[in-house]
């Protein structure tokens, strides 16, 4: 009877008791629960007042979430509202970076002498002396995992001369990536200018442009400690770095490969996370958080609410081609190829396996041939939706012929 009677007392207490208390109530979640993935709550999202998104709760007032091979976006909140970034504008420094990396303006093994200016920045810093000599590798370090402002604008000055150069290519860098609520004033961050602004977009964009273009940047943003040496005139000691980015640490069901946080009394809490998990790459960035801890609870919940909804679908094995024929030229035929790889990000269960692959070709080509010309499509159709396509284009140069051609032409069929 007693135990009757508390179970009956229990029901009306629950049923008296405010949603809201409750809720504020619960217990802490571990990250990368269930509970998480879930979203705890059945709500309909603040950003579009729909049910698209329900159960999905982020404390930052602008977000994004994106699929870094195709950049198709899976869940934004106010993404294009321009704010502060902070230390996520070493995101497009390290672009700048790598891109001489890649150029070979620069060598990973090159010496950079840190100026006054460089010594001179403050927030976080890895604390460079005026002359000091660090390699470009080094450095690069400093940048992703430390956040150090110094090691910023000595690479800044290397690359450009000075740091307003820099910021130069920085904004050229980013009006060519489509970022258009973006305009950088400094390398790092660090300003307090009004006018140093970016969105969650173009921080998800700049990101996407990072990872995909140098995957090796993941070779830096999963250090979670690394000591590097300070030889100065007051002698050589060891400096300890440790990454700024906690979710490296955190107990998740994805894979974290980076990125970049970012924060100061203006800008808040700011981050960009990227993971992998079954080959699926996402970016959140996360803009205003009022806390540390909440920019990383908001990016848990992002990628979970990614990871649990999406899948992506690669096309490994695309149809050979077949030289196509070409009309009055010097070489009958010229090879094809494609012009690219296709991926497409499914976030309703679709059943990749019944996607059907459609090749359209030219039957013939006009000479004269040039590499890259457009020579038909390789369609992806499911459901009798297409999906996207891949262009197939030449892959050789073809010359029209002249009246000598055509004799040639003419001597081979006569002794063949």
């Amino acid at each position: 009877m007693k135990r009757f009677l508390a179970a009956v007392l229990a029901m009306l207490m629950a049923f008296l008791t405010p949603a809201g208390q409750v809720l504020a109530e619960e217990p802490n979640l571990a990250v990368g629960s269930d509970a998480v993935m879930a979203g705890v709550l059945n709500e309909e999202d603040a950003a579009g007042g729909t049910s698209e998104y329900s159960g999905l709760q982020v404390q930052a007032p602008s977000v994004i979430l994106m699929e870094a091979s195709t950049g198709k976006v899976i869940y934004e909140k106010n993404a294009d509202e321009q704010r502060r970034p902070a230390s996520i504008t070493k995101i497009m420094t390290l672009i700048l970076i790598f891109d001489a990396l890649k150029s070979g303006k620069i060598n990973l093994s090159d010496e950079v002498v840190t100026s006054a200016h460089a010594k001179s920045m403050g927030g976080s810093q890895v604390f460079l002396e005026e002359g000091e000599v660090q390699t470009v590798d080094t450095l690069i370090k400093c940048i992703v995992v430390a956040s150090g402002n110094d090691a910023s604008v000595a690479m800044a000055e290397y690359i450009a001369g000075s740091e307003p150069e820099f910021v130069n290519m920085m904004n050229e860098r980013a009006a060519g990536l489509g970022m258009t609520g973006t305009h950088f004033e400094d390398c790092c961050g660090l300003t307090d200018s009004g006018t140093h602004l970016t969105t969650a977009r173009d921080i998800a964009t700049m990101s996407r442009e990072l990872i995909n273009k140098y995957p090796e940047i993941h070779n830096y943003s999963t250090i979670w400690m690394e000591n590097i040496t300070h030889v100065t005139k007051q002698g050589t000691k060891e400096f300890g770095l440790s990454n700024t980015n906690k979710l490296l640490k955190m107990a998740t069901n994805f894979k974290v490969t980076g990125l970049k946080t970012g924060s100061t009394s203006l800008a808040k809490y700011c981050l960009s996370a990227t993971a992998e998990k079954d080959g699926v790459r996402l970016i959140a960035s996360i803009m205003a958080a009022p806390d540390y801890k909440a920019r990383f609870a908001d990016a848990v919940s992002l990628l979970n609410y990614g990871y649990a909804n999406c899948r992506l679908y690669e096309d490994t094995e695309m149809p050979p081609l077949m030289p196509v024929e070409v009309i009055n030229g010097v070489e009958d035929r010229v090879p094809l190829k494609y012009a690219g790889t296709f991926s497409y990000l499914g976030l309703n269960g679709e059943d990749f396996s019944k996607i059907e692959k459609k090749l359209i070709v030219e039957e013939k080509m006009q000479a004269p041939v040039e590499p890259g010309q457009k020579a038909g499509t390789l369609q992806y159709i499911l459901n009798g939706n297409v999906l996207g396509e891949v262009e197939i284009i030449t892959d050789g140069t073809v010359k029209k012929a002249g009246i000598f051609d055509y004799l040639k032409k003419m001597a081979r069929g006569f002794l063949f």
